[in-house]
């Protein structure tokens, strides 16, 4: 069976298979061919490759494969009928180029779309992996714009406060959040919709805040929706409010599954004057500005300066530490595609539930990992067949 790995596009400095992996990939059944300079981002040369078993080649070869694995989604004019093609797709992000990759025929297996509640699927979320270093890296990304220490010191000069956080979500990359900027020392406080939030919050050490009536607002598939009471939505606000004046950094890393980025505030006058609300030289960090941003004015890929607020708005922070990114991502899909593989050929199991969806999956409309194949979406992706063709038959 042969494995391609593409070059990324210029912006992207993560690889999907790095050289440590190709030994697993060899026992699984795997020939890896890798295009020429697809690691150098991440710190991997050719020649790595080479010495771990690996063949380099060129585009072609490697989009001829039996099995494309790539981060961003690759030339696919150049794959066709009866390939996989593993990557990152944000299917509903892209709709038009999900149907021209259905329609030609090609298998496509969406990594970003695992059932988040099966365990045995962790192992293979890409989710998890890439948003734990994006948290990561805001907060370190924060502390080097803030104009302040973090940590409490008691010097003969004087004590020095300790630097307020606050985190909106507390999904994966908000925990890892949560818990470094924890580790140097700040005081934090965190927001979230979902009831398992609090729980996750407090032990690691932050404190949640509570709003007055809350209810939970996580769907049946486990991710983040949004509550439309409008006295609770008011309550949220008003809660956050007083926590966002006081706050030295703003890390907002909340996103929901197929749809634009949540503001910050369900209140639109509160977001437009967020940078009013805060003090000069505060730091905004919107992790999800590819999304349309929870904050509102933030621009994507750029830093600006309002109202004497600094707010950073470049998203997939994991790129900025592509090494040990690509390591994990490549670990996922080592994991991943030893479900495909049966008597040493690729081969689709319908009733795998990573591919195909878990009952809490399948009933809020997601499937699994599998998008399409024969041409069509698979039955369990009704949403995502809503959208792609709307009212038409498929």
């Amino acid at each position: 069976m042969l494995m391609g790995v593409p070059k990324e596009p210029d912006y992207e400095t993560r690889v999907s298979i790095v050289p440590g992996s190709i030994t697993k990939l060899g026992k699984i059944g795997f020939k890896v061919v890798v295009e020429s300079g697809a690691g150098l981002e991440a710190g991997h040369t050719d020649q790595d490759y080479i010495d771990a078993g690996a063949t380099i080649s060129d585009s072609s070869d490697v989009l001829s494969s039996d099995i494309i694995v790539s981060i961003n989604i690759p030339d696919y004019s150049k794959i066709g009928t009866g390939q996989m093609l593993a990557c990152m797709a944000d299917p509903f992000r892209n709709i038009e180029t999900c149907k021209e990759i259905v329609e030609k025929g090609i298998t496509l297996l969406s990594m970003e779309v695992i059932p988040r509640r099966l365990s045995k699927g962790q192992s293979m979320d890409v989710n998890s992996s890439q948003d734990n270093l994006s948290g990561y890296r805001a907060v370190l990304l924060a502390t080097s714009h803030l104009n302040k220490g973090i940590p409490m010191m008691m010097t003969s000069a004087g004590t020095v406060k300790p630097a307020k956080f606050v985190i909106q979500g507390a999904a994966v990359a908000g925990l890892q959040a949560i818990a470094t900027a924890k580790r140097i020392g700040a005081v934090v406080n965190v927001i979230d919709v979902r009831l398992a939030a609090k729980q996750d919050t407090e032990s690691l050490g932050a404190k949640f805040i509570d709003v007055p009536g809350w209810k939970d607002a996580e769907s049946s598939s486990g991710h983040a929706t949004l509550f439309t009471d409008k006295t609770l939505q008011d309550a949220f606000d008003a809660a956050l409010l007083k926590h966002v004046e006081e706050a030295d950094v703003l890390i907002t890393t909340a996103r929901i599954f197929g749809r634009a980025a949540p503001k910050l505030f369900f209140n639109n006058e509160l977001n437009d004057n967020i940078s009013n609300s805060m003090k000069s030289g505060s730091i905004i960090v919107d992790m999800n500005t590819d999304t349309g941003g929870n904050i509102s004015g933030s621009v994507v890929d750029d830093i600006i300066v309002k109202d004497g607020v600094k707010i950073i708005g470049i998203p997939v922070l994991c790129r900025q530490v592509a090494s040990t990114a690509s390591m994990l991502y490549s670990n996922n899909i080592v994991n991943f595609v030893s479900l495909l593989v049966k008597d040493e050929k690729l081969h689709l199991d319908m009733s795998e539930e990573v591919l195909t969806g878990d009952e809490g999956s399948v009933s809020a409309g997601f499937g699994g990992i599998l998008i399409s194949s024969g041409g069509k979406i698979h039955q369990n992706q009704s949403r995502l067949n809503s959208a792609v063709y709307g009212d038409e038959e498929e």
